[in-house]
């Protein structure tokens, strides 16, 4: 099972790597292609902050260095809960395979552009959601899944959610 949850990460990574490479060889920065007028387009935004563009107004060179200083962190953290539960098949397993991938995805940009490609870009009429990527969805579902582990009384390690 450890392998299977390693190839989940693997395809978020490599799912997260390839849609940035596209939009970053097709679309200029700060572009916009409408998709579905008035609800989603791709764009191309270089993101110095966290998911959703938080702390991105904070200038110098810290904050940069905090969140891949943080994300190091929590990619030790979800592989010693994937390790311990990897040999266990449920949500919460997975849930830490996609978080595994959306945090390798977004740290390798931060190592090697400094920034990180966000492409996907929802609104309706005067609301709009941050712009994202691949690997922020990937991050939001495993959230998802571990609060409903949690909601449900589903939480302990290795339960078969």
């Amino acid at each position: 099972m450890r392998k299977q949850l390693l190839l989940i990460a693997a395809f978020i990574l490599a799912l997260d790597r390839f849609t940035k490479w596209l939009v970053i060889a097709k679309i200029p920065l700060y572009h916009e292609i409408d998709i579905i007028p008035g609800v989603f387009r791709l764009t191309h935004l270089e993101n110095t902050g966290a998911a959703f563009s938080m702390f991105a107004d904070i200038s110098g060179p810290w904050p940069s260095r905090l969140l891949i200083l943080l994300s190091l962190v929590a990619l030790v953290v979800i592989s010693i809960f994937l390790w311990k539960i990897g040999g266990t098949r449920n949500w919460s397993a997975l849930a830490l395979a996609l978080f595994l991938g959306g945090t390798l995805g977004n740290l390798w940009d931060r190592l090697f552009q400094g920034t990180v490609t966000d492409f996907l870009d929802f609104y309706l009429g005067s609301h709009h959601w941050p712009p994202f990527n691949v690997a922020d969805s990937a991050i939001v579902v495993a959230m998802v899944l571990l609060a409903g582990q949690v909601l449900l009384g589903k939480h302990e390690v290795g339960s078969p959610g």
